[in-house]
């Protein structure tokens, strides 16, 4: 795969730990929606990182001090619906007070392009860190017109998380959107025929949520 100086792939051992038990299609619903959030939590530590703070002044049981912390609601979570959903909670451990906004998309399963039906943000989101969730990056199709209905609604500052990503995907979404940082706890194989990654781990969404 061809280099991009926006992505980041995690080598995380606790991380492919993990991910060990979401490939597992013997891994339950219940479980399965836990290690989403759990990966979740320890990317977003890595992801923003570079999240700008302001001073503040506190009093310790000792003495007046000046520390930092992050502006109140600087940052808004953005799931691609349905299967982002599962990530957010993992957003909020480290953000609680995080706006959400809803993007949805399907992907015909013919041309497997995708299509919004839905789009609504917070209020100022314009103003605020965007973080993009998926758990999943195959084509990049779906990401790519998330990202572009992002920034048609004035978002400037976006990052992209994913939990699994294939090379197609990667190269099309940081091709399109290079100004965008992108994060993928595990970067796999190929896209099969049906446009799904291999080894991949099925459905992100039906394992979610029980669905098939």
């Amino acid at each position: 795969m061809k280099h991009f100086d926006n992505v980041f792939i995690f080598d995380h051992p606790l991380i492919r730990h993990k991910v060990s038990f979401l490939r597992d299609k013997s891994t339950g619903m219940k479980e399965f929606r836990e290690l989403i959030e759990e990966i979740t939590t320890v990317m977003t530590y890595e992801s923003m990182k570079d999240l700008p703070l302001v001073p503040v002044e506190v009093e310790t049981p000792l003495e007046r001090t000046v520390q930092y912390r992050v502006p109140e609601e600087s940052v808004a979570v953005v799931p691609i619906l349905r299967a982002g959903l599962g990530m957010v909670n993992g957003v909020h451990k480290v953000f609680p007070t995080a706006r959400v906004g809803h993007i949805g998309m399907y992907r015909d399963e013919e041309t497997l392009e995708p299509q919004e039906y839905y789009c609504k943000l917070p209020e100022g989101i314009e103003e605020k860190t965007v973080l993009l969730v998926d758990p999943m990056l195959a084509t990049g199709g779906s990401a790519c017109d998330a990202l572009t209905a992002l920034k048609k609604r004035g978002c400037k500052k976006i990052k992209f998380m994913c939990i699994i990503a294939a090379p197609e995907g990667i190269e099309a979404v940081a091709t399109a959107h290079p100004d965008v940082p992108i994060y993928a706890s595990t970067l796999d194989r190929c896209l099969n025929e049906h446009g799904y990654i291999l080894p991949g781990l099925g459905d992100a969404g039906d394992r979610l949520y029980g669905t098939k």
